[in-house]
């Protein structure tokens, strides 16, 4: 047996801190399509979303710096403890994680970064108040406030995984590049 550990949020796009637009439906719909066309020798394991066991849904957009002051290292122990107990017990042949380029915890390569000092922390609870269409024009504003940048270094999740399964296949998927993230995925799962 072969184990897929997937971010969430490429399987469902209602996980997305603001709620889905368009790149989440598309990234659900043809990864469910991909996955639904393996074989009996591979199983998925989609793990609790970090973000959202911490901070709950709909949530402001933040880096991973934010998520470190708000206590993100503790609950992806826990989650990375979970999917460690699940290799452990069923023992697979091939493990491949996937998770989602600029994710503050499920960023494998590439994260969000800022200045968690600057950070409105005030905007995690604002956010469940607002409509879907106030929450995406917010998100915006954030995130050009806060001068959120992509950096070269994984997600607080992505980095305990990587830590503790050196030998796992890991991969990045790009919501702005779907077609090219699903072959490096179709690539990795025929290999």
């Amino acid at each position: 047996m072969n184990l897929l550990v997937i971010a969430p949020c490429l399987l469902s796009p209602f996980y997305v801190y603001r709620g889905p637009k368009e790149k989440e439906y598309e990234t659900a719909r043809r990864m469910r399509k991909l996955l639904g066309g393996l074989g009996d020798e591979w199983q998925v394991l989609a793990y609790p979303c970090p973000e959202y066991a911490l901070i709950g849904w709909p949530r402001a957009p933040a880096s991973r710096e934010a998520y470190e002051k708000l206590g993100m290292r503790e609950k992806a122990k826990i989650i990375a403890d979970f999917i460690g107990r699940v290799l452990a017990e069923e023992k697979p042949e091939k493990v491949v994680f996937i998770g989602v380029k600029g994710s503050p915890t499920c960023g494998v390569f590439h994260t969000s970064s800022s200045d968690p000092k600057r950070y409105p922390y005030r905007a995690m609870q604002e956010f469940f108040y607002l409509s879907k269409e106030e929450r995406v024009k917010r998100s915006k504003e954030l995130v050009g406030e806060q001068g959120f940048r992509l950096v070269k270094m994984p997600g607080i999740l992505f980095e305990i995984l990587t830590a503790r399964f050196p030998e796992g296949l890991y991969i990045e998927f790009d919501k702005e590049a779907i077609e090219g993230s699903l072959e490096k995925v179709k690539e990795v799962l025929r290999n």
